[in-house]
């Protein structure tokens, strides 16, 4: 195998790992906070509302934009890493 292709399978099992774990957090924040465990959390209150009402309504979409600002970094590190960067 070329040292080229190890290198591009490399970068991919990189990036997929990196994309399954922000998408596993984001999963366990809307999913489990906002429904499975928001019980539990609306005993927490937030700015006058219950945490797991936060988290159903608004919470998840914060999560959800803050991954993507995470996610657009550690592209930008792995480009590096692998050259392969636009810059």
């Amino acid at each position: 195998m070329s040292e080229n292709k190890i290198k591009m399978q490399a970068y991919w099992k990189k990036n997929l790992r990196t994309l399954f774990i922000l998408l596993a957090i984001w999963f366990i924040v809307s999913f489990g906070f906002g429904i499975l465990l928001v019980e539990q959390l609306n005993q927490i209150k937030m700015g006058g509302f219950k945490l797991g009402f936060w988290f159903a309504q608004q919470g998840s979409i914060y999560v959800f934009v803050l991954l993507i600002f995470v996610y657009v970094y550690r592209m930008n590190q792995l480009d590096k890493e692998f050259d392969v960067n636009e810059e």
